[in-house]
């Protein structure tokens, strides 16, 4: 399984970044997939998550209602949108998903293939 995350980069507060997550050799569509994301010095968080079997999603409460991620099948591919952002949502983003996990968690332990990770920088 290798995941290729990209769309990070430098947005000033209050601004909009969609990062996306590729996959190849798993199909997303029946697997969950969760971005996660590390801020220097903190523990990795999970930020979102989308299942493999009925398409829920979860956010975190950090996120709700500024975050959405979304699933193109044909693309074998995940987005997560992420809008007003804050100087807070600064770190790097992860993807990661599992051929053992189909509903959306964003338990990292669980997760064995991951992304090389974005960075997202949230500054003026």
């Amino acid at each position: 399984v290798q995941l290729q995350a990209s769309g990070g980069g430098l947005v000033q507060p209050g601004g909009s970044l969609r990062l996306s997550c590729a996959a190849s050799g798993i199909t997303l569509e029946y697997y969950s997939i969760g971005w996660f994301r590390q801020a220097p010095g903190k523990e990795r968080e999970g930020v979102s998550c989308i299942s493999g079997s009925d398409g829920g999603k979860y956010y975190a409460d950090s996120v709700k209602g500024r975050f959405t991620m979304s699933r193109d099948n044909a693309k074998n591919t995940v987005y997560l949108q992420m809008n007003n952002l804050k100087p807070e949502d600064t770190a790097v983003y992860y993807c990661a998903t599992d051929f053992s996990i189909r509903a959306c968690t964003v338990v990292a332990a669980l997760f064995g293939s991951w992304g090389q990770g974005t960075l997202v920088t949230v500054s003026s």
